[in-house]
């Protein structure tokens, strides 16, 4: 691939500064950072967008989820088999990305989305209170088939994932949005730490770009969760209502054929 002009460089650190607030929030970063990368870099391989966009990505996770941690304190009974079980499913993901067309997840990517918003929007008390639906085991097995679906989804190709760990979080297992949006910070952490473990040793990521978004997906991040812990949970669902509906024009228009 041919290397980035210092202009693109900069163009890229943009996207990836508000790919680390939007993630921070409420998830998604993906949906700016990878189309800017695959603009950017042009002659990559999609393992090395996928890669890079990994790398910048668990930079800006890492503070994002550490600022939540020690805010809101999540329960560890649910983080941590969300955590452990999003990693596997996305080092799954990860191994077969690069036998799996974009162009079959994008309308799927996309009615998801619309499901998710529309739910979201017509159900104003969704996500106020946390108001747990299921106890005990029933509630590891939730939280751990979360992880498990997302992850994978995540190693694969992964535009969205924060927003749908959060939806699911909040919709099928009674989280609050600002609990969901904690819990889907550490399980996005270990997500895209999987499929690094995967692709790194394939020498996918272009460092020099990931250091430079990396550091800038960190700035983002940090921003963010400081944004959505000072504001709290309404704060949260609407700026989720907002970037969804934004992806659901973006990717919209991308299966219509109208950016194209």
């Amino acid at each position: 691939m041919d290397d980035p002009t210092a202009t693109v460089l900069a163009l890229l650190g943009l996207a990836a500064l508000a790919a680390g607030f939007v993630d921070a929030v409420v998830g998604g970063g993906g949906l700016i950072q990878l189309p800017a990368l695959l603009l950017g870099m042009p002659t990559a391989a999609p393992v090395q967008i996928l890669a890079t966009n990994k790398v910048s990505s668990i930079c800006g996770t890492t503070v994002s989820a550490s600022t939540y941690y020690r805010r809101i304190r999540p329960d560890p009974r649910t983080f941590l088999p969300l955590m452990a079980l999003a990693f596997i499913g996305s080092a799954c993901g990860a191994a077969v990305a690069s036998r799996i067309p974009r162009d079959a997840f994008e309308p799927i990517v996309l009615v998801a989305l619309v499901v998710v918003g529309a739910y979201v929007l017509l159900k104003p008390q969704l996500g106020e209170l946390t108001a747990l639906r299921f106890q005990g085991h029933r509630h590891l097995l939730a939280a751990m088939a979360t992880g498990l679906a997302i992850g994978f989804y995540d190693g694969a190709l992964g535009p969205g994932t924060g927003s749908f760990f959060v939806f699911t979080l909040v919709g099928l297992m009674g989280y609050s949005f600002l609990e969901a949006s904690a819990k889907a910070r550490l399980a996005n952490w270990a997500t895209n730490l999987a499929a690094i473990l995967v692709f790194a040793p394939q020498g996918a990521v272009v460092w020099h770009v990931a250091v430079v978004m990396g550091a800038c997906n960190v700035l983002g991040g940090y921003v963010g969760a400081r944004t959505a812990v000072n504001r709290g949970t309404r704060f949260v669902r609407i700026f989720f209502i907002v970037v969804v509906s934004a992806f659901i024009v973006r990717i919209g228009g991308e299966v219509l054929g109208l950016w194209s």
